[in-house]
């Protein structure tokens, strides 16, 4: 047996090193059946279902190419697509097809239906949240991956999946500046490190396994009290700022949270975490958890880690790090001042699938003491133990899923393919397009920015109100030219524009802003426009009322619906499709709803907006205010008059032969009420 292995141990390492020609030999010839191998029995009696691999190889390279094709021309399609919830429920048949389809039929249906519907988030346009990783090296390694088809829980399930992993884990952290505790591959350390399916479960596990350890000391203090009790006494906290999903973990988690509030820059100080940390236990609380954020999603602020991380060990709580999108950036040197005090950390987690170019998902998260994260999640039953256990790591004890897909592959084909320094230069090129931002919405007095620009990301706002600025989202979206979320900051609306397209240029960030400048200086015009216009109706319409002082009510009403029918038309008069004749009643009512909803009312305009206040404005207002009220004054007082106050039931009353009320009786029909005399003059007879 000694012989046989060092023989084969000498055949690999011949194979390794003979060149490209002899590995391809090794491979053809690996096929071959021995005869205990019933492969090619399995091969020659395959059903005949699916597609052959001879199929398979043609649908690759037209795979291949529908990509490449559809990466190049991405820019000609629109952001966002222009359909509505439900839009492919009635394309698509309700019950699957009983018989085969082509793949070119496929395809054809999936450019026709599915990419109407796509959300292009690999446009030079696309803005929003953050980067989603996309790159041809990461592709290629998902082929692969998935092409193995085999689920690594286990060192023994499939062993490359996890020995790839702590090698890949120990370079990332290597590459952001993570402490030497935190590698797996440090001699002698507890440290380690795992890919997540996202960022969320980095934070409930961490959380978890922060929750088990201080409950582990206080049944050990409290043995007699019940764990529920203790449980309910547990507190964490994050900043106003933090991800959501540190409060779900929470929730899921069944312990309390405290939000605490940050810094002008948006940033939780150590003091405040401090404050809070006492308060609570003056409560009767027992602190043990807290999320620090460097890069928030709202703004891309930073905790001053330097300040939390002391406070933290000193209260003996455990402290993560969510650097989800922004801990990519500390490939950079330059950017390391902000992960200062992480030695503090027990726990860190950042997301190569948003600003490393590895595609969804692959959440890294290290920890300092291993053991502390598998001691709450350790679940061992007899059919997942092997004769290695001793001796490897099994990842199913550092999350929640048991199956685990082959994520490592991608992080270490990104790694090779752009290397250290290509990496570094792709993040430094957002960064300066970032500032490019910057630099333009500063020179522009119509915009304003908010926060600090340390990454990618840029918050600003056009100076005015809220609604304009929902506005100008709102229609920059709908264009389809470009697409932007929002965010609140000190419930202040402001928006994102985050640089996102791995291959960004100068010229995507200059068109970009000129969509956004056109777009809200074309707000701030109809802004000016509208009050002018108002303005010339009000004055004919306050001068048409003037000449009807003392009037009668009906008249003025009559008048009033008459303004309100110029308007309707007026409206449809400025929709240049409304002439054609096509255009049905719905189809005016629908634009005439739309006119409506989309423009601003004078009241809403002249609340909001001081520099838009006009007085003639108000002067109507209360014109029509009073003449509201002098109208139902008139009905009241006149039927008042017209009855008797003496006690009866409602239609009780009986009436005369000539058909009046018998005296003492009243009704409540307003019918019965006679109409107001009127002068020959048309002015009312004085109340």
């Amino acid at each position: 047996a000694g012989s046989e292995s060092a023989a084969s141990s000498s055949q690999s390492a011949s194979a390794s090193t003979s060149g490209r020609e002899d590995y391809a030999v090794h491979k053809m010839n690996s096929t071959a059946a021995t005869p205990e191998d019933t492969s090619s029995v399995i091969t020659d009696d395959r059903l005949d279902f699916g597609i052959s691999r001879d199929e398979f190889r043609r649908i690759g390279k037209d795979t291949i190419e529908y990509i490449a094709e559809y990466h190049e021309n991405i820019g000609k399609r629109r952001v966002v697509p222009a359909i509505e919830p439900g839009y492919l429920r009635d394309l698509i048949p309700h019950e699957a097809p009983k018989k085969s389809e082509t793949f070119e039929t496929v395809l054809e249906d999936f450019e026709r239906l599915i990419m109407p519907g796509v959300t292009h988030w690999q446009h030079p346009r696309f803005h929003a949240y953050f980067p989603a990783g996309n790159s041809y090296p990461s592709l290629i390694a998902n082929f692969l991956g998935d092409a193995l088809g085999s689920v690594g829980f286990s060192w023994a399930a499939c062993p490359a999946f996890t020995e790839l992993e702590l090698v890949v884990l120990h370079w990332y952290g290597k590459m952001i500046g993570l402490p030497a505790e935190f590698l797996p591959l440090t001699e002698g350390g507890r440290g380690g490190g795992v890919i997540q399916s996202s960022a969320s479960e980095c934070n409930f596990v961490s959380l978890l396994a922060a929750r088990f350890e201080v409950m582990k000391e206080l049944r050990k203090r409290f043995p007699f009290v019940e764990e529920g009790l203790l449980l309910s006494k547990l507190i964490a906290y994050c900043s106003k700022e933090a991800h959501s999903s540190v409060e779900k973990a929470c929730m899921i988690g069944m312990v309390k949270l405290r939000i605490l509030e940050t810094d002008s820059k948006f940033r939780l100080r150590g003091e405040t975490l401090r404050n809070a940390i006492q308060e609570d236990r003056n409560l009767g609380l027992i602190p043990f958890f807290v999320s620090c954020t460097l890069g928030t999603t709202s703004c891309c602020s930073f905790d001053v880690l330097s300040e939390v991380g002391p406070v933290a060990t000193d209260n003996d709580i455990w402290l993560h790090v969510d650097a989800a999108y922004a801990g990519s950036s500390f490939i950079c040197p330059e950017n390391r001042h902000l992960l200062a005090g992480v030695e503090h950390a027990m726990s860190f987690n950042t997301n190569p699938n948003k600003w490393m170019l590895v595609n969804f998902d692959c959440s890294v998260m290290w920890v300092r003491d291993r053991f502390k994260l598998t001691q709450a999640l350790v679940v061992d039953p007899l059919y997942l133990q092997h004769s290695w256990m001793e001796k490897s790591i099994d990842y199913r004890h550092w999350g929640i899923p048991l199956s685990r897909r082959f994520r490592s592959l991608k992080l270490w084909f990104v790694i090779r393919m752009y290397g250290v320094e290509g990496l570094q230069k792709y993040i430094r090129n957002h960064i300066r397009l970032a500032k490019k931002f910057e630099q333009l919405l500063k020179a522009d007095p119509i915009f304003e920015i908010v926060g600090d620009v340390q990454t990618g990301l840029v918050c600003f706002r056009m100076r005015g109100t809220e609604e304009a600025n929902q506005q100008l989202l709102t229609r920059l979206n709908s264009s389809g030219r470009i697409h932007m979320v929002p965010a609140s900051l000190n419930n202040r609306f402001v928006i994102r524009f985050c640089v996102c397209a791995e291959h960004a240029t100068d010229r995507d960030i200059t068109v970009a802003y000129d969509i956004i400048s056109q777009t809200a200086r074309t707000i701030l015009h109809e802004s000016v426009a509208e009050p002018i216009e108002e303005n010339a109706e009000l004055e004919e319409l306050e001068e048409t009322i003037d000449g009807m002082t003392l009037e009668s009510p009906v008249a003025v009403s009559k008048s009033m619906d008459r303004h309100k029918s110029i308007e309707r038309n007026k409206s449809f008069d400025r929709d240049p499709s409304f002439d054609s004749g096509d255009q049905t009643s719905e189809d005016m009512n629908r634009r005439h709803n739309e006119s409506i909803a989309t423009k601003r009312s004078f009241l809403v305009r002249m609340v909001s907006d001081p520099k838009c206040y006009n007085p003639k404005i108000v002067r109507h207002l209360h014109m029509a205010n009073f003449r509201k009220i002098s109208q139902d004054m008139y009905r009241d007082r006149t039927l008042m008059q017209t009855i008797s106050y003496r006690p009866a039931r409602l239609g009780s009353g009986t009436r005369t032969s000539d058909g009046q009320l018998e005296e003492g009786e009243y009704s409540d029909d307003l019918d019965d009420v006679p109409p107001p005399e009127v002068s020959q003059t048309g002015v009312q007879t004085p109340i």
